[in-house]
């Protein structure tokens, strides 16, 4: 039974999670040979003071211009 994990920072849409979702499953099962129902997938949305990068928390070290595209 596949497992998929995505981190990422807090910020995309309901319709931004559904599509990559349907991608995300379509592609695994396409390559990994596998069937799409016995897929499983989390968003964990991970806000920038609880993650860091080489010693420092990304709410600290790391500004981004568009805060509507977060990173990473």
């Amino acid at each position: 039974m596949p497992f998929i994990r995505v981190d990422w920072f807090p910020g995309r849409t309901l319709e931004q999670k559904r599509e990559l979702a349907e991608v995300l499953t379509r592609e695994f099962a396409r390559i990994a040979k596998c069937k799409p129902e016995t897929i499983n997938f989390i968003f964990t949305e991970v806000g920038r003071e609880d993650w860091g990068r080489n010693g420092k928390l990304f709410c600290d070290a790391y500004e981004y211009e568009n805060e509507s595209e977060p990173e990473p």
